[in-house]
C-alpha cells in the first residue's frame, strides 16, 4: 500500500501522532479490497484509514477514548466507514479477520498515562504483543496474519523467544538515528 500525503488526520496531544514508524507500516502492509482488517491501537486511525481507502473492510480500536474519537473523525473527514471501538487489545472486539495489525508500544521503558500507553512497551519493550498473539487464533480466519512494528531497541531474545512458534517474515525495514523498526507478518502454525 503506498502512504498517501493528501490523507487529512487531525492531530491531538493526548494521541499518538502519525510517525515514521506509521508510514513505514503502511508502506509495508499489502492488503486487497475486502480483506477484513483490525487494527488494535488505532492512535490517530492513519493506519486504518489507508486500509478502507484501499477497499478493505476495517474495525479498529484503542485503549485511549481520545483516540477513539479522533479516529472517528479522521475516518469521516476522509470519507471512509470504519467500526472504531474503545478496547484493550481484543476486550471489546468480536468477529475474525484476514489482519490483524497493530504499531506496538515498543520501547523498552515503563511510564504511566494513556499517551504513554503509545509507546511504553515495559521493561522488555514487548508490551502487549504476547496477549495479542495469545488471542490471535481466536479473532484470525484461516490463514489470517498479525503485521506488527518492532524494534531494535526491544529485548531481541524476548521477543524472537515469542515468536518461536510462529511462521515469521519480515515485509519492512527502516534505519532510524538510534534503532532499526521492522515490520514482521507473522502467521500462528
Amino acid at each position: 500500500m503506498k502512504y498517501d500525503p493528501e490523507i487529512r488526520i487531525e492531530e491531538d496531544p493526548e494521541v499518538y501522532p502519525p510517525h515514521d514508524d506509521s508510514i513505514l507500516l503502511i508502506e509495508s502492509l499489502e492488503v486487497h479490497p475486502g480483506e477484513r482488517i483490525l487494527e488494535i491501537g488505532c492512535g490517530s486511525g492513519v493506519v486504518s484509514i489507508h486500509c478502507a481507502k484501499n477497499g478493505c473492510d476495517v474495525c479498529c480500536g484503542d485503549i485511549n477514548p481520545i483516540a477513539v474519537e479522533l479516529t472517528r473523525r479522521n475516518a469521516g473527514s476522509n470519507g471512509v466507514s470504519i467500526d472504531v471501538r474503545e478496547t484493550d487489545v481484543y476486550s471489546n472486539i468480536e468477529g475474525r479477520f484476514d489482519t490483524i495489525v497493530f504499531n506496538l508500544p515498543y520501547l523498552p521503558v515503563d511510564e504511566e498515562g494513556l499517551l504513554a500507553k503509545a509507546w511504553s512497551g515495559g521493561a522488555d519493550g514487548l508490551g502487549p504483543l504476547p496477549e495479542l498473539l495469545r488471542g490471535s487464533p481466536d479473532h484470525l480466519l484461516p490463514g489470517g496474519r498479525v503485521v506488527v512494528v518492532v524494534s531494535s531497541l526491544m529485548d531481541t531474545a524476548e521477543l524472537w523467544e515469542l515468536l518461536d512458534s510462529y511462521e515469521v517474515e519480515k515485509i519492512g525495514e527502516l534505519k532510524l538515528f538510534f534503532e532499526k523498526l521492522s515490520v514482521l507478518s507473522i502467521h500462528p502454525s
